[in-house]
């Protein structure tokens, strides 16, 4: 079995191991090593990355002891070899896994709720727990949570014998068998975990909570820690910036800038619409009536008065169809008829003016590719199905 150096240090990210095995894997190559401070996936915290002598490791996992490491090269079994994981990343994911330990705990002593999931994605943590939360009572858990930071108190890992393990009172998120890896944070948590920890709370640097919605009975939260939530921060403080500046207003009244935009914009909206059914009336007064078909082509009403413009024309033909630009050198179209089933004759029509769509009786809606000289000459011809023939 491999031996486990990340247990035993965590910031250990340089070493010498032997190459005991390497074996071909569906994109590469398997190396296992006597000894290695990769972190294997698990525990919600993905695997480390790096490098065994000139292979580039993307990823770790453990199977029934072995721990594999997935390399784009084979390496000579029995060489000694120099390793050296990406520290950077073990390190920030070291502050988010321990930060969310500090949460956590915190949530489970101040309200009884329980981490039932764990996952550390690119973006944030989330973390889910077995019962819901008010905005009042997260912020106060993320309160305490910096607070515990602050105080920089030690993390001790450990295995603690059988029996002392059963006196202790930990989280676990399942039941566990064999020995049992504990993580203390003294006064604020007490876990299961398999994953490297940061030394003291105050390396986390801060705990930032990022959103919560309801999941499955309970709550999803997304937190960030330590560089990764200053770095977020850095982002947002970017867009907020960049807003201001395009509404002229200072950072901290952008929101109700953005109230009042959004108040001039649905003013507009309801007066565009207003517009576009006082267009679609005009546009259909200068049709004449006919008993062949209509076409119309047009490019600035809205949905709402297209569908205006088909009923009117329906009135004065027997076929009304009518085209807008979908926007991707096509057309969608909206075809009405007061006697021609549409829907029988969908098939027909699509064929005809290469479209795709259906509807009912009286009218049909879908797109078409066929260029605009086409689409007039096939409704110039169109007259079956016409219920009235």
């Amino acid at each position: 079995m491999t031996e486990k150096l990340y247990y035993e240090d965590a910031y250990l990210h340089e070493f010498t191991a032997l190459v005991t095995a390497c074996e071909a894997g569906k994109s590469g190559y398997l190396i296992e090593l006597d000894r290695t401070a990769f972190f294997p996936e698990g525990g919600g915290q993905p695997a480390d990355t790096g490098r065994i002598g000139e292979a580039v490791i993307r990823d770790v996992h453990e199977k029934d002891g072995r721990i594999w490491h997935h390399a784009d090269r084979t390496l000579e079994v029995g060489e000694t070899v120099s390793c050296a994981i990406d520290f950077e990343q073990r390190r920030r994911r070291m502050q988010n896994h321990s930060g969310e330990h500090v949460f956590s705990g915190t949530i489970h002593r101040l309200y009884g709720l329980n981490n039932v999931g764990f996952h550390m994605g690119a973006d944030c943590m989330t973390v889910d727990f077995d019962g819901e939360l008010s905005e009042e009572q997260l912020t106060a858990a993320e309160t305490l949570a910096n607070e515990a930071v602050r105080e920089n108190l030690p993390i001790r890992v450990f295995f603690p014998e059988r029996e002392e393990l059963a006196k202790l009172s930990y989280r676990s998120k399942k039941e566990l068998e064999g020995a049992v890896r504990l993580v203390e944070i003294p006064g604020v948590d007490l876990c299961a975990c398999c994953a490297p920890h940061v030394r003291q709370t105050g390396e986390i640097g801060l705990i930032k909570l990022l959103s919560a919605e309801r999941h499955r009975g309970g709550v999803r939260l997304e937190l960030l820690c330590g560089l990764d939530a200053l770095e977020d921060y850095r982002r947002r403080q970017a867009e907020s910036g960049a807003v201001s500046r395009l509404l002229s207003v200072p950072k901290e009244k952008v929101a109700s800038a953005v109230e009042r935009q959004l108040e001039v914009q649905a003013g507009q909206k309801e007066r565009i619409a207003a517009l576009s059914l006082a267009l679609a009336a005009k546009i259909a007064e200068a049709q004449p009536e006919t008993d062949g078909n209509l076409v119309a082509f047009d490019e600035l009403l809205d949905e709402i008065a297209l569908r205006e413009l088909t009923n009117l024309l329906m009135a004065k033909c027997r076929v009304a169809a009518v085209f807008s630009p979908s926007g991707d050198g096509g057309w969608r179209y909206i075809i009405g008829s007061r006697s021609v089933d549409l829907r029988a004759g969908a098939r027909d029509i699509n064929a005809g003016i290469s479209g795709r769509g259906g509807g009912s009786p009286g009218m049909i809606q879908g797109r078409a590719s066929a260029d605009a000289d086409r689409i007039r000459t096939f409704f110039e011809k169109y007259k079956s199905l016409d219920t009235s023939d």
